[in-house]
């Protein structure tokens, strides 16, 4: 098995479950990407998943799945998928290394492109990014 691209904490596990579950036959999980956007440049997206892309990348945990778009998966190397429920807001959290800074308001952020050969001398295998 190789490098995951992302991990993904029991509680947004249950959160991805309760939404497929909730959104009918066809949904099989979320999709998870970038986009330009924000006072700080990029915004993660998260869209509902009917049909699969092949050239995804795909993580699981008991049952909840959750796909990463080929485009992000240089910022969202090493990042872990939480989710938080508060008096205030309740929302998917992105824990990342990649992240520079992040907008006052925390909806949009900075990356980087993870550093590749920092992670092979840690001794992470290199990401298989074709499927």
């Amino acid at each position: 098995m190789g490098f995951a691209v992302m991990s993904m904490t029991q509680e947004a596990a249950d959160r991805v479950k309760a939404i497929v579950g909730g959104a009918g036959p066809d949904a099989k999980g979320i999709r998870v990407g970038i986009k330009k956007g924000g006072c700080a440049g990029m915004e993660y997206t998260i869209d509902m998943v009917s049909e699969p892309n092949p050239k995804d990348d795909l993580i699981e945990r008991d049952g909840a799945r959750v796909w990463i778009e080929p485009s992000a998966v240089l910022y969202l190397l090493g990042t872990q998928l939480g989710f938080e429920q508060t008096t205030l807001r309740s929302g998917f959290t992105f824990t990342n290394p990649n992240q520079t800074s992040a907008c006052g308001c925390g909806e949009s952020v900075e990356l980087k492109p993870a550093d590749l050969a920092a992670l092979a001398a840690q001794g992470n295998p290199v990401v298989n990014a074709s499927h």
